[in-house]
């Protein structure tokens, strides 16, 4: 069993409008009849709440309550089953991980941050159903588990599309993440602007997202924002009602710099030639989170490639309204959704 997509992995990196007027003019289907069974279970509660002087029963109840996230966890998030890591066994490695003082440090801010998290039912549930309704073929068990790995992964996917939850990667922007780790570029402040709770369910439906799409078909930059423009076109209609801003993790300024530059933007590519470059590190910015965009103004966010393939996708689908998501997903030529879209940029 193998997390199959991992939101962002520790040195291995991986607004447009008001929430009032977040959906307005989309056709969004009425979807209230899809059932969809929305299990959020705290493993981050069950697994501190763990007695360290008589261990082995509570982590061999634990192990069974959650029979398919648990080994995922302990396996490949901790490490704590292999001997390298904790030489001196599992049991062992656990108790010291849950009653390390930084660890319970941070475990008692996640309290305090996250007592809860009934609120997030409703959101999650709405999400699955439209993943149910654009993607009826697809397994989607519904289950939520949240957990704390010491800033190690934030989210990934595993079983019939159930979704773990790194709560330390939402603890809001205002905490000190880079005081932890000055080095990490995850912690970068373009990145943990969005370490927050409005984030936390775009952030898990874009693990479906990528795990729909697979990697990007082609090393030209086309591919790679044709690619992307399509995993932001399933966030739009799974999260209709989200502002663009917390689906593409861009802020107000820089949403507004795009929409307001969208033909500087393509031109720029164009005479830059980097549309159809094969030197990843040339354009790797454009598609990439990254504080800017090279060439273009301060106020230019990183990965505006990906806003563009976004437009040009928009493009495709609405001049090919009878394509269905799974179909649009299908296709692996970008040339052919660049070519057939007849995308031309706003002015």
């Amino acid at each position: 069993m193998n997390v199959r997509n991992g939101l962002f992995l520790l040195f291995a990196i991986f607004l447009c409008v008001n929430a009032c007027e977040c959906g307005k003019g989309k056709d969004i289907p009425d979807v209230s009849d899809i059932k969809v069974d929305v299990k959020i279970k705290r493993f981050d509660q069950d697994l501190f709440a763990l007695d360290t002087n008589d261990i082995a029963p509570g982590l061999a109840a634990l192990e069974e309550k959650y029979p398919e996230f648990a080994p995922i966890f302990f396996g490949q998030v901790l490490g704590s089953n292999d001997s390298t890591i904790a030489p001196e066994g599992h049991e062992k490695y656990i108790s010291g991980f849950v009653s390390h003082p930084a660890v319970r440090k941070l475990y008692d801010t996640c309290q305090v941050v996250y007592p809860d998290l009934k609120w997030l039912e409703k959101d999650f549930q709405q999400a699955f159903r439209l993943f149910k309704y654009y993607f009826p073929t697809q397994p989607l068990s519904g289950e939520v588990v949240t957990y704390l790995s010491e800033y190690t992964i934030g989210g990934f996917l595993y079983g019939e599309n159930s979704i773990g939850v790194g709560l330390d990667f939402y603890l809001g922007e205002k905490y000190p993440y880079l005081a932890i780790s000055p080095e990490n570029p995850n912690f970068s402040q373009y990145l943990t602007r969005t370490f927050n709770r409005e984030h936390i369910v775009s952030k898990s439906m874009r693990l479906l997202a990528q795990d729909l799409l697979g990697p990007a078909k082609g090393n030209r930059m086309l591919d790679h924002m044709i690619h992307n423009g399509k995993e932001l076109y399933i966030l739009d209609h799974l999260l209709p009602n989200a502002p663009d801003s917390v689906r593409l993790e861009f802020s107000q300024k820089q949403m507004d710099w795009c929409q307001q530059n969208e033909a500087n933007i393509w031109a720029y590519f164009f005479s830059e030639k980097l549309l159809y470059s094969t030197d990843y590190n040339t354009y790797r910015k454009f598609v990439e989170p990254s504080p800017d965009s090279p060439g273009m103004p301060e106020e230019a966010p990183g990965r505006t490639a990906n806003w563009l393939g976004w437009q040009i996708v928009k493009a495709y689908m609405e001049k090919n309204p009878k394509t269905t998501m799974e179909q649009l997903m299908a296709i692996s030529d970008a040339q052919f959704i660049m070519d057939k879209s007849k995308y031309k940029p706003k002015k």
